[in-house]
């Protein structure tokens, strides 16, 4: 199974970040665009730099020139991140961490999130931004966890309705629809959470932090 990791121009991660997915298999680590500014800011080395290139500074680019493959995609109907996806999509990966997708542009940040929905049928994603952890799901869901550990859920519309076993705030199939309900900072009772997500897809934040040191991830 062939894993990557994307850095986009947002806040970058802390190297050790990298470094730590880097020893969990995944193994091409690609810049959009902007993120190759961060790449060489944390001290690390692309892969690939995907993008239309107006955003990676002339300097940045002129340092990798001869260390990582740049694929320059003019089309300007897609993100840049949505660019490193199509080309992940394409060569086979299967997994990909998103990185460097918040910051200080809200537009930008909600547009990644999005993005996570459009691309949920092809490939399976994840962030990690700051210490926090988020995965879409949809269907029959096992987590495993620790108890007391701190769980966030979330739905986008009424149509989703989701049951727990596990959570100290029970869901009873309901749904929680985005700007009405949520379920923020729920705990899980013991060592397994389980879930079942009917006609929708819920995003699940968590502790990156915990999940890395309990060895979740």
């Amino acid at each position: 199974m062939k894993k990557g990791i994307i850095l986009a121009n947002g806040k970058a991660p802390r190297k050790s970040v990298i470094n730590f997915l880097k020893r969990e298999g995944y193994s091409a680590l690609i810049c959009a665009d902007g993120g190759a500014n961060s790449a060489k800011k944390i001290g690390v080395v692309p892969d690939y730099i995907i993008g239309d290139f107006d955003s990676a500074l002339p300097a940045t680019l002129k340092y990798y020139q001869n260390k990582a493959k740049m694929v320059h995609i003019k089309d300007q109907n897609s993100t840049d991140v949505e660019k490193c996806l199509d080309f992940l999509i394409m060569n086979n990966y299967s997994e990909v961490v998103l990185t460097g997708v918040t910051g200080d542009r809200l537009d930008h940040t909600i547009c990644n999130l999005g993005i996570i929905l459009k691309f949920f049928t092809k490939i399976s994603m994840n962030i990690i931004a700051e210490n926090s952890f988020l995965k879409a799901y949809t269907g029959k869901v096992e987590l495993d966890t620790i108890k007391g550990e701190t769980i966030s859920i979330y739905g986008f519309d009424s149509k989703t309705k989701i049951k727990s076993d596990g959570l100290k705030y029970r869901l009873e199939n309901i749904p929680l629809p985005f700007g009405k309900k949520e379920s923020t900072s729920n705990v899980a009772l013991s060592k397994k959470v389980k879930l079942t997500v009917k006609d929708g897809i819920i995003f699940i934040i968590r502790d990156f932090n915990i999940l890395k040191e309990n060895g979740l991830f």
